[in-house]
């Protein structure tokens, strides 16, 4: 089973860069997406393509035009499907949308940025606090639960290139470093993590000084997976070269 986490910075803008062709060759099963930033209404000829490669589609819009949101495309079926969290503020902002079916649970999340200013990193900082809570709520009776998305948030000094120059930027601060720390530790597996060490592999990179061409990125995509889900795990691949966004999409591979 092949499910593919990525934020494809506008969907209408994707479409424009052969994103769907490029998924027809993944052959991928269920897709997450994140900063669709439209409303289904408003893309109709995206949504046929979408069905005749044969996925069921689900889609939590922001409420701001043009902005956030976040998508799960199946070939598979849901049991159900959980539009938001019960918390106005985010989901008026569509970061949260989950699936649930015979033998686990996939979200598809988009967290916050902080990047725009001291305002919006509260916000962040928020959302933090009440995914937490949200999350150890939501595992007991999920306990099988895959959450892949943009998570914003570099882990440790190997996810980003310059961890140095970046220790005071939003996505690298200590607080959110930790906070993803302890999110791992309260029962999650970082998949990427779990079968490569290596550095220099990012999902993120800036428009600004070719840094995609230079390398110069950001691992702030994740599928994280909780414990019982570990011997599922078959492989996890960053895939940069597809170039639909400045973000890249991360192939996250389940056995049956």
């Amino acid at each position: 089973m092949k499910i593919i986490s990525y934020n494809v910075n506008g969907i209408r803008s994707a479409s424009t860069k052969n994103f769907f062709g490029w998924l027809q060759a993944t052959d991928a099963d269920m897709i997450c997406l994140q900063e669709v930033k439209a409303l289904p209404s408003q893309i109709p000829e995206i949504i046929v393509l979408i069905e005749q490669l044969g996925y069921h589609h689900y889609w939590f819009p922001a409420e701001k035009k043009g902005y956030s949101g976040v998508a799960i495309l199946t070939r598979i079926k849901p049991n159900h499907v959980e539009y938001g969290c019960g918390e106005e503020w985010i989901d008026k902002e569509g970061r949260i949308l989950r699936a649930d079916f015979d033998t686990f649970s996939l979200m598809s999340l988009y967290m916050p940025s902080g990047s725009s200013g001291d305002e919006r990193q509260l916000k962040k900082y928020d959302f933090m606090r009440f995914f937490d809570t949200y999350i150890a709520d939501l595992k007991i009776d999920y306990p099988n639960l895959i959450i892949s998305g943009d998570y914003n948030i570099c882990h440790t000094a190997i996810d980003i290139h310059n961890p140095k120059s970046n220790a005071n930027s939003s996505g690298f601060l200590p607080e959110e470093r930790e906070w993803m720390e302890l999110f791992l530790t309260n029962g999650f597996i970082d998949t990427f993590r779990h079968f490569n060490k290596d550095p220099h592999h990012y999902t993120w990179w800036s428009f600004r000084a070719n840094s995609r061409a230079k390398n110069l990125g950001w691992r702030i995509d994740y599928h994280l997976a909780t414990q019982p889900l570990l011997e599922r795990l078959k492989k996890v691949t960053i895939l940069p070269d597809a170039i639909h966004s400045d973000h890249c999409p991360v192939l996250l591979e389940l056995t049956p």
